[in-house]
Formats: structure tokens, sequence, C-alpha cells
């Protein structure tokens, strides 16, 4: 196993931006599907914010968080999903990669499967998510009473771009069930992306199984709860925003390291 493409980030953020170049300019051929699923992107999210309008209209607050803080996980979770699917959609299409063949193009060219798998494919709805996730994180960091600094910026910007990796991370390694699951019906990789709805409102409304499932096990809670946790002062532990960096790192070994595995059981064509 070799982390050599990692060492050299100008060179993969090149032939990523070359190969994910090619993706979008196939996609924007047809520029119908790229506003209708931008716009039907959009209207989805708003749908859900409604939902939750009409829950904190009739209670204050859940379990101490108001409704700005929620709206605030809320969008964490949207915005993630948007950049997971706009940029790194490759990742869930990983099952046909593998069922039809085509890593063994990958697999030939002088560049890193990872990368390629990840730029493979460009998901325009979520263009619409990250702009919804974009306007609620405003509109709840402007809403909130918050108390700003230089340092807790970079730090609130830092936990933005790990909870993207973490997002990734977990597409990618639960897509990697590919390489077992030798049909084109694979639905564990739903099943884990379904798991990130717990993500959208305080894990401490859940029972304790629950917790340990999206904190410890499947870590989606690093994505909205925590860094919701450490910006809105809840924890007195200045140093508490660690904890995410730290579960991106490990997201990213663990993907990585399965994806890897994987690939030893490759059989080329129908796996």
């Amino acid at each position: 196993m070799t982390f050599s493409w990692l060492r050299k980030p100008r060179r993969t953020f090149f032939l990523y931006r070359r190969l994910f170049g090619a993706q979008l300019k196939a996609i924007l051929e047809y520029q119908s599907d790229f506003y209708i699923m931008i716009v039907s992107a959009v209207l989805t999210q708003l749908l859900g914010i409604v939902f939750l309008w009409v829950v904190y209209n009739r209670i204050p607050d859940i379990n101490g968080w108001t409704f700005w803080e929620v709206v605030f996980m809320y969008a964490m979770v949207y915005l993630t999903e948007g950049f997971g699917s706009l940029f790194f959609e490759g990742t869930w299409r990983l099952g046909r990669i593998v069922n039809n063949g085509e890593l063994d193009v990958m697999l030939l060219r002088p560049v890193s499967p990872i990368l390629q798998v990840l730029s493979y494919s460009v998901g325009m709805n979520g263009l619409g998510n990250i702009v919804i996730g974009i306007i609620m994180i405003s509109q709840a960091l402007i809403r909130m009473d918050l108390h700003w600094s230089l340092g807790k910026i970079i730090i609130a910007v830092l936990l933005v771009v790990t909870a993207i990796l973490i997002r990734v991370s977990i597409n990618l390694a639960a897509n990697t069930t590919a390489f077992w699951f030798k049909n084109a019906g694979n639905a564990f990789p739903m099943m884990i992306h379904n798991l990130g709805e717990f993500a959208k409102y305080p894990i401490t409304i859940f029972s304790l199984g629950v917790q340990l499932l999206v904190a410890v096990l499947i870590p989606f809670a690093f994505i909205s709860f925590f860094p919701a946790y450490y910006l809105f002062d809840k924890s007195s532990a200045p140093w508490f925003w660690i904890a995410c960096p730290v579960a991106a790192i490990y997201c990213a070994a663990v993907a990585y390291t399965v994806f890897h595995f994987g690939l030893r059981k490759y059989e080329s064509v129908g796996n």
C-alpha cells in the first residue's frame, strides 16, 4: 500500500481537476437536466426545513437545542452531502465501475484508482444542496449570539472541511462493498447513507445505542452535532473541536484501507 499520491498534493489536485473538468463538460451538454437536478434538490431540502419549522412552532427547544441551532445541523448535512455529490459522485458509481469492468482501465493508468473513482462522475443536484446549506448556515450563525474571534473563524472553516472529508470517506467506504457484493442491487451504501439522517438532530435525543452508532461506529455526528456543540459554546473544553479533525483522519484512513483491501478481491469484468 502506498500513499505516494497523497504526498504530491499539487499533482493530485491537477489530475483531479482535469478528470473532474471532463465529466463536468459532459454533464453541461444537457442543460435542461442540469437545471432540473438543481431545482429538485433545492425543493427537497426546503421541505425538510418546513417540517423542522412546524415542529419548533409547537416546541420551543429540543433537549436544550433551539431552532436555529438545529437548522445549523440540518445545513451541515446538506452542505456535506452537496459537496460529496457535486465533486465526488464517483463514490456512488463504484458498484457500476466494478461490475462493468471499468476498473480495469483505471488500474492500467498511472493515476491513483481512488482519485479516478472520486472524479468519475458529477452530481449536479449537489449544487442545489450546497446553495441551500450555505444560506441556512449563514442565517443560523447570524441569528445566534456568538462571540467570534479570528481563531474561532479559522476553526469553523476547518470543521466544515473535516465534515466534508468525513462524508466523502463514509460514502467511499460504504460503496467499496461492491468488491464483495457482486451484484448491481447492493443496498448497503444507501443504508449507511440513510443513517446520516440522525445527524440532522442533536444525538442526545436518541438512545445510547444510536449515539454510539453515529458517534463512534459510523461517525456522522462529527459532520453536524459536534461542530455545533463547539461553535455554540455548549462545551467547556476549549480544545473540544480537535475531535472533528481526528475523526476525519480516521474515516479517510479506514476508507483508503478498505478500498485497497477490496482491490485484492477484484477479479476483472463481473468481479
